[in-house]
């Protein structure tokens, strides 16, 4: 709707409304109008129910975003169908994600080997590409293969567990919203706190919420937000936070141990119970009950650093 005229200036139509998953609306008909090419007047009694004068039907109109869907977690995983669920009621949603889970592989992508995508049938009827690559690989396949057109927005996650402080470097949730935006589509990698979430239905809120606000307002080249919800009741969260990256690193450990064939094996682990004596970093605002956003950027140059290593007279 301009605001201006309050004319309608885009929108989706669908001649035949329904539940449509996202590899049939790639031929099914959705099509980009300019409302004012064809109508003189229009009477709008909502949103998305809107009656087309001197046509010989009604048409459902639907102003949406149109949104590429991912995670590290794998293409089953409950944090991102609550995402689909939520964005699926106003937008054009296509998911394309790993075929397993693939939490912690940073940014890696898949050179040496070819990438497969399947269609996929989720519960309720819903579908999506599960691809044997990387998060990152998923938002290459698709920005350059599976859509049709730029998306709007890509969104990583819900991933389960927090994606905060230096944990961001080895975060494929992170990675993911990261390759987006190196493609200039602005993007979010959201995580909620606790590796047995059970607030995914408020973080997904949250998340459509910030969505539309960034659709609105846009985001730097570069850059995308990295999002971090408290594992708790909507009315126990105490507001959000724009919080910087921590950069301390969590107490790791390395734990040896002896196979039955007698062989050296090691898990690692960390003491994920950190202080954080800073409030305006990523994870105190978690502590805090806060969400947290922190705007990260894909540029890592260090430009305090330039001038400093030009009179080091390297040769």
């Amino acid at each position: 709707m301009s605001e201006e005229t309050g004319v309608l200036q885009e929108a989706h139509v669908i001649k035949n409304p329904g539940k449509m998953n996202p590899p049939e609306m790639k031929n099914s008909g959705w099509l980009r109008i300019n409302i004012n090419n064809i109508l003189n007047k229009t009477e709008i009694s909502s949103i998305n129910d809107i009656s087309v004068k001197k046509s010989r039907c009604s048409c459902q109109i639907m102003l949406n975003m149109n949104i590429l869907l991912t995670n590290d977690d794998g293409i089953y995983a409950e944090g991102l169908w609550a995402l689909y669920e939520k964005f699926v009621r106003r937008h054009r949603v296509t998911v394309v994600a790993p075929d397993r889970e693939r939490s912690a592989v940073g940014h890696g992508i898949t050179l040496y080997q070819p990438l497969r995508t399947n269609i996929v049938n989720i519960n309720n009827g819903f579908t999506g590409y599960a691809v044997n690559g990387t998060p990152a690989d998923c938002v290459k396949m698709g920005l350059m293969e599976i859509l049709d057109t730029k998306p709007d927005m890509v969104i990583s996650g819900i991933n389960p567990g927090a994606n905060v402080g230096v944990n961001i470097n080895y975060s494929g949730t992170v990675a993911a919203a990261k390759e987006a935006a190196l493609y200039n589509v602005p993007a979010i990698a959201v995580s909620i706190q606790g590796r047995q979430a059970a607030n995914y239905d408020h973080a997904a809120h949250f998340t459509a919420t910030l969505a539309e606000n960034i659709y609105k307002k846009g985001l730097p080249f570069g850059t995308f937000l990295n999002v971090n919800i408290p594992d708790i009741p909507t009315d126990k969260i105490e507001g959000v936070r724009i919080s910087k990256q921590g950069t301390a690193l969590y107490s790791e450990y390395l734990e040896k141990r002896i196979d039955p064939r007698n062989r050296t094996y090691y898990w690692h682990g960390h003491d994920s119970n950190t202080s954080f004596k800073d409030p305006e970093i990523d994870g105190a605002a978690l502590d805090d009950n806060f969400i947290s956003i922190t705007p990260i950027k894909c540029d890592m140059t260090d430009y305090n650093m330039i001038d400093e290593l030009k009179r080091w007279n390297i040769t």
